[in-house]
């Protein structure tokens, strides 16, 4: 059932906003209706990655919404003012008063780049926020790498148990093996 019919300038649509999205403002039922004025879109990647992510945007609703603010106020603004988008403006005047409150925190993406393992992060926030992401960012392609300079080890040499090396132990010992099983070969 539409409430609000969305409006059409150009190449712009707003969207038309439905009793699911005010029941959402008031009533979440998950993190990303709760969190979702953050920008915070879910994804479906790895439940490791995800409880990452939900940690930075919880550090980021911390810092973003002050103490005398109700969460609902944020929601109903986003909606209203950002039409639920980081790109559309519904209303300047509602959408200004969100950016106020909130600092401008927002997170822009979050996306899984060239492999399984590389995380790329994009918010914008203060600088203890922009680290915790990198943070999140180097933890999640390091555990990755280290994963899969373990499973080409054990290629190699297939009794390898030893996967608490530390990340550059492994590539030295891969290295290692990698030259040992290239010189086998050209003497043969």
């Amino acid at each position: 059932m539409k409430i609000f019919k969305g409006k059409k300038k150009g190449m712009i649509h707003t969207m038309d906003i439905r009793l699911d999205d005010l029941r959402a403002v008031f009533f979440p039922k998950n993190f990303h209706e709760k969190y979702g004025y953050l920008g915070y879109v879910p994804f479906e990647d790895a439940y490791e990655k995800r409880g990452m992510i939900h940690a930075l945007v919880m550090a980021m609703d911390a810092e973003a919404k002050p103490w005398w603010c109700p969460r609902w106020f944020l929601r109903f603004l986003h909606l209203f003012g950002s039409d639920n988008s980081i790109v559309r403006v519904r209303n300047r005047f509602l959408h200004n008063i969100e950016r106020k409150i909130t600092k401008g925190i927002r997170m822009w993406d979050y996306k899984t780049k060239w492999s399984d393992y590389d995380l790329r992060i994009s918010i914008g926030a203060p600088k203890h926020l922009q680290d915790l992401a990198d943070a999140i960012e180097h933890y999640v392609y390091h555990r990755g790498y280290k994963a899969e300079l373990v499973e080409n080890i054990k290629e190699i040499e297939p009794t390898f148990d030893k996967d608490w090396y530390s990340l550059c132990e492994l590539k030295d010992y891969y290295r290692k093996l990698k030259g040992e099983t290239e010189n086998d070969e050209t003497s043969d």
